[in-house]
């Protein structure tokens, strides 16, 4: 579908989504070589709405398996919907009585009901979970594994299993083989060490936070109503905020939300006021704000609060 990394970055474009050549290249050769994507960086920086733009962008349905602690093979594959399998029994009680009632003993009985059991343990009962939704599906897919570094080992692993074949078993239905396998894009906050194995099986993609002018051009393209004055301004902030020993950092997307808030609030201007009336958009820990407050005061001009 795509020749050139220039292409990817023009389709993801069309998404809003600003990419960096790595980015595009990265994409294009997951493409091209059939790989997955593991994608890592802080919290906040667009590694999930990468995998959304993407999906958009190459026409693909996606498919999200949201990773947490406990997180199980059942969880993320399939399971049985059992309300609707005793509906069905209850319904068919009357045709159960006739092919059990002739039975000269309880096992013989059990033995006639396992005989039927393909009806109970069809696909008419279960659930896809959205592994499985991602192999089954009959049109292109992009399944994304969010952040799967708060997942166990033991999912991890199993996780990998799939990514190698991209077919399940089901007991009691056996092998299910992708039908077209799925693109696949991973994502880590980077919270603990992933498996050798799982890095070798992807391919790398670091996301970092933006410097400035990368930043502006996001806050330009998500929030085109703000004056691009005041747009440098705020994120020239963000990025002194950054620079400080901060607990958590000001994620890309609260830079967004602020651009957002300084629209709603008609802000022409990053005054004290306005400063600190909104500085909770960006900083969510106390410690936080009054270290950035120490930290802004300290390099504030004479007569302003902030030189943009």
């Amino acid at each position: 579908m795509f020749t050139t990394a220039s292409a990817v970055q023009n389709a993801l474009a069309t998404q809003q989504y600003i990419a960096s050549d790595e980015i595009a290249t990265v994409l294009l050769l997951a493409e091209r070589l059939g790989k997955p994507v593991l994608v890592e960086g802080p919290a906040g920086v667009g590694k999930t709405e990468l995998a959304k733009a993407w999906a958009a962008a190459s026409g693909r349905e996606l498919i999200r398996l949201q990773c947490y602690e406990g997180l199980d093979e059942t969880k993320a594959l399939y399971e049985w919907e059992y309300a609707k399998q005793m509906l069905y029994t209850q319904l068919l009680r009357d045709k159960l009585h006739d092919l059990l009632a002739d039975a000269p003993t309880l096992g013989a009985a059990a033995d006639r009901l396992a005989a039927e059991e393909d009806v109970f343990f069809s696909m008419r009962f279960l659930v896809p979970r959205p592994l499985l939704r991602a192999i089954m599906a009959e049109q292109p897919t992009l399944l994304l594994v969010d952040e799967i570094d708060r997942s166990d080992p033991e999912m991890e692993a199993f996780l990998l299993e799939v990514l190698s074949d991209f077919q399940v078993t089901v007991p009691e239905l056996g092998t299910i083989r992708a039908r077209q396998v799925p693109t696949v894009i991973l994502t880590s906050n980077n919270t603990r060490e992933l498996s050798e194995a799982l890095k070798r099986r992807c391919l790398y993609l670091y996301l970092d936070y933006p410097d400035v002018e990368a930043e502006l051009r996001i806050v330009h393209t998500k929030v085109p109503e703000l004056a691009p004055q005041l747009a440098r301004q705020a994120v020239e902030l963000v990025q002194r905020l950054r620079r400080l020993d901060l607990k958590k950092s000001p994620s890309v997307s609260e830079t967004l939300d602020w651009a957002r808030a300084l629209v709603t609030l008609n802000a022409h201007a990053l005054d004290e006021r306005t400063l600190n009336t909104t500085m909770t958009i960006l900083l969510k820990h106390e410690a936080d704000l009054e270290r950035a407050k120490r930290g802004l005061d300290s390099r504030r001009p004479s007569g302003r609060f902030i030189n943009g």
